[in-house]
């Protein structure tokens, strides 16, 4: 048998110890990752009930609100009004806000007054003594403290590792003792910086907690760490933080047990309740169903009294945000734009029951165990049996699988690791059924089918060499996007007959395919009307990815010049396109349904490049890069052309021209005159930088860029700015 099925053997061998090494950790595989954490959405997906929560509801700052009371942050003292309105009015029994208050409410003017009264009018009397009997009323951070003061009100906190962060504000007390998690304190999740609440505020309030979910890999939230651990000392979350005040502060212990002689945290205890944790200090979160499976009342009721009392009544809330505006929405396996208040309630429903899914430590040896037994028996099993009798074996050990795991879940709320076992049969399915065939032949025909409507033959013939080192599959990589677009289309195409339009658009798009493709060897991802959207990097993987982007770029907008006369000799319009690349980490591969599938990229750097793309014809250049992209392609020269903040993104980004090769001196004095120009302007000396800009803007009459710098400049000398300012521009609409 081992002669005979030798081969069979040995891949089913090198499965098992491949699946064995990603489970101790030793090989991670993020697609295994990935598998499980979709198991584990569906089955949340699967017992999601329609059944609201009647101990938990969520004040809601939705748009409703927001026209009401104005733009947030509100002042303090509707902030108080809503405090007191929710208790004394609505008797809730705990409230938790999922908003920092991180800076002064100078909104009553009492700062300005308070000088005033120490200069201009100190010998006035009447002035002060009316300051001092008017302070309160006018001190919206005291009237806030006060409201706050004596009442479970839990304040919000972030906690960031990003290496420009810095602390601010004040954190509320930790939650347990500095030595109380010594043996594992390395394991759990911690926080180099924070961002607190004001010190008077948190002073005031009962206690705090974060609000800060842990993001999957693939960008979705399954877990909130319970604890997290900040200058050694550790500090919960905001639902365990409105638990304890809601049940008056029960004690919190850790349950640490040394599975293998090694420490680990498998629990906290609060009370007499045991809350299952990971060794990290998360909770998995139990979805109860879809956005709005809570109880929401918008804030503005709430603060004029017009919202029924049995909806908050012994209630633990949360005050968070839904209006889009706000930019609190989240990636969950319930729902793609999630508001993240109602994560917090989840997990406030699930600490109240004590019911949180748990993952204990033995389950890692029960799945070595099964797949170790597995792959013997099952390589037999499909290597005696005809294809038929191998296909219903499979079939059946898969669903007897799948409703044990469902059984797991449904009765012992366990959170089997079910991915790796899967994998393991599906692997040894396809190495017996299709070996041979499936990895040689069958994988270079689908080569040259599946990449060549999308790299030109040359790339596909040099993939068909290794075809097993391309796959349609999604998987994250670092590639560089690029987004044209035609100025004024719309005008374009409203003028001209249908058959036409058609014409023109295949001889334009045509144009700039043979500048991707068949120059710079990019890949196309698709045409959106008159924009061509295509990628470096995939599927064959290049390493000056950003740099040949760029130069497609510069080279599109060469091709449209010396294509416009023999166009408009058609009678066709001159066209003038805007280039936009970004450089990013990515997902790319096979994507769509069941009804259409293509290779095509997704993720924040794909949208980024779309929005750069859009801010060429605000700007008046003809091709813009990110910072990322000029990092990654420093051989050439760029103009800086400004630092923004577009839609969608709360980080700035700084945007580049790229004007050509770096050996070319001239096109370099251009990017350093301009550069001069930016530092006046962003040091706020206007006159020097406006006369610079007239004298290039007289050199280059064409170059849209300086005439936004000039109107920008008159309009900051009629209305200088804030002293604060930080000369990042900001864009509201895509």
């Amino acid at each position: 048998m081992i002669k005979k099925y030798g081969l069979q053997l040995l891949a089913g061998l090198l499965t098992l110890l491949v699946l064995l090494a990603h489970l101790v950790g030793s090989l991670p595989l993020p697609a295994l990752d990935r598998l499980d954490a979709y198991i584990y959405d569906t089955r949340i997906r699967l017992g999601a009930t329609s059944e609201p929560d009647s101990r938990v509801a969520i004040i809601d700052i939705d748009e409703k609100s927001l026209a009401a009371l104005g733009h947030w942050p509100w002042r303090r003292d509707v902030v108080a009004r809503l405090l007191d309105q929710s208790f004394n009015r609505y008797k809730v029994r705990a409230l938790g806000f999922d908003v920092v208050f991180a800076e002064e409410d100078n909104s009553g003017g009492l700062p300005a007054l308070q000088r005033l009264a120490t200069r201009e009018l100190k010998d006035i009397p009447e002035f002060k003594d009316t300051l001092t009997r008017i302070a309160p009323q006018l001190d919206g951070d005291g009237r806030l403290a006060r409201a706050l003061k004596n009442r479970p009100v839990a304040l919000g906190f972030y906690y960031s590792n990003g290496d420009d962060a810095v602390n601010a504000g004040a954190l509320p007390p930790p939650a347990l003792a500095a030595d109380a998690l010594a043996p594992v304190q390395g394991m759990l999740l911690q926080g180099a910086h924070y961002g607190g609440n004001l010190p008077e505020l948190q002073l005031a309030a009962a206690g705090g907690g974060h609000f800060v979910p842990q993001v999957d890999a693939d960008g979705v939230i399954r877990r909130v760490p319970l604890l997290v651990q900040i200058d050694g000392q550790y500090y919960p979350s905001l639902a365990l933080q409105l638990v304890r005040l809601a049940q008056g502060n029960p004690l919190l212990e850790p349950v640490i047990e040394a599975g293998g002689g090694v420490p680990q945290l498998e629990a906290l205890r609060l009370g007499g309740t045991r809350l299952a944790v990971d060794a990290h200090g998360q909770a998995t979160v139990p979805y109860r169903g879809p956005a709005h499976s809570y109880t929401y009342i918008s804030a503005v009721d709430v603060v004029r009294g017009r919202a029924p009392r049995e909806l908050l009544s012994n209630r633990i809330v949360v005050v968070g945000a839904t209006a889009p505006g706000l930019n609190d929405l989240r990636v969950t396996p319930v729902g793609e734009t999630y508001p993240g208040v109602e994560v917090h309630a989840n997990m406030i429903s699930a600490l109240l029951d004590g019911d949180l899914p748990q993952r204990p430590g033995y389950l890692l040896g029960g799945e070595l165990l099964l797949l170790i037994v597995l792959t013997p028996l099952l390589t037999w099993l499909l290597a005696t049996r005809t294809p038929l009798m191998a296909t219903l074996t499979t079939s059946i050990l898969l669903l007897a699988l799948v409703l044990s795991d469902l059984a797991l879940w449904r009765f012992a709320y366990v959170d089997m690791p079910f991915a790796s076992t899967l994998m393991l049969v599906l692997v040894l399915y396809v190495i017996n059924m299709a070996y041979g065939y499936f990895f040689v032949t069958r994988r270079q025909s689908q080569l040259r089918e599946l990449f060549g409507q999308y790299v030109v033959p040359e790339l596909v013939e040099r993939m068909s060499d290794d075809p097993r080192a391309y796959t349609m599959a999604g998987q994250s990589r670092e590639l560089s996007v690029l987004f044209t677009d035609v100025r004024h289309f719309t005008a374009i195409s409203e003028g001209m007959q249908a058959d036409e339009l058609a014409r023109f658009m295949n001889a334009f798009l045509t144009t700039i395919s043979t500048v991707i493709r068949s120059r710079h060897l990019g890949t196309i991802d698709k045409y959106i009307g008159d924009c061509v959207m295509a990628f470096w990097g995939a599927p064959l993987p290049d390493a000056n990815h950003a740099h040949n982007a760029v130069l497609a770029a510069l080279d599109i907008q060469r091709a449209i010049a010396a294509a416009n006369p023999e166009w408009q000799e058609h009678g066709w319009p001159k066209l003038t396109v805007g280039v936009g690349v970004n450089t990013g980490l990515v997902t790319v591969g096979d994507m769509g349904s069941s009804y259409r599938m293509t290779y095509t990229v997704m993720g924040d750097a794909v949208n980024l490049a779309s929005r750069v793309e859009g801010l060429t014809a605000h700007y008046g250049v003809p091709v813009i890069v990110t910072e990322t992209t000029r990092q990654a392609a420093p051989d050439l020269v760029y103009r800086e052309i400004d630092r923004v903040k577009v839609k969608g993104r709360e980080d700035p980004v700084t945007l580049y021209e790229p004007l050509g090769l770096a050996s070319d001196a001239t096109l370099q004095a251009r990017a350093d005159q301009f550069a001069q120009v930016l530092r006046d302007y962003r040091a706020q000396r206007w006159q020097i930088a406006a006369a610079q800009l007239e004298l290039l803007a007289a050199a280059e009459p064409d170059c849209g860029l300086y005439r936004v710098y000039l109107h920008r400049i008159a309009a900051w000398q009629q209305l200088p700015p804030a002293e604060a300012w930080t000369a990042i521009h900001e864009f509201d609409t895509k």
